[in-house]
């Protein structure tokens, strides 16, 4: 009975982590369609990072996130969904997947995107394919 209005809830914060994500932190790809999606997950892919090392400074921040998909949660190896559907191999290796619940709330997007426009500006200083492609 209450997954219509769950799945309303759902759709908007998703679609306002999208547009946040997107707007904010340049060099990242939204994986899948915009809006032919589950109403719960994001899939992005942030060029010149490892999505590890996303997860771990995330995590620090107490956010939990996941890599890849589904489907290879655990695995080192990057989606074959992603890679499927044309990820490019290094860019699916930076994936990150946010999956939103029932008791997210839309004052809760703007925190997360804050915390993950500083994760990945951290990693990015660090890494030497950034550097070179600047």
């Amino acid at each position: 009975a209450e997954m219509p209005a769950m799945d309303r809830q759902l759709t908007g914060l998703r679609d306002q982590l999208i547009q946040d994500v997107l707007a904010r932190i340049p060099h990242t790809r939204l994986n899948g369609h915009p809006t032919q999606r589950l109403p719960n997950n994001v899939n992005f892919s942030f060029e010149f990072i490892e999505g590890e090392s996303m997860l771990l400074l995330l995590d620090s921040m107490g956010y939990e996130c996941s890599t890849g998909s589904a489907c290879t949660s655990g695995s080192l190896e990057p989606s074959h969904v992603l890679l499927a559907i044309g990820v490019p191999h290094e860019q699916a290796h930076g994936s990150l997947r946010v999956s939103l619940g029932k008791f997210n709330h839309r004052e809760e997007i703007a925190p997360f995107v804050d915390a993950l426009e500083q994760v990945v500006a951290r990693l990015r200083d660090m890494s030497p394919l950034y550097k070179a492609a600047r």
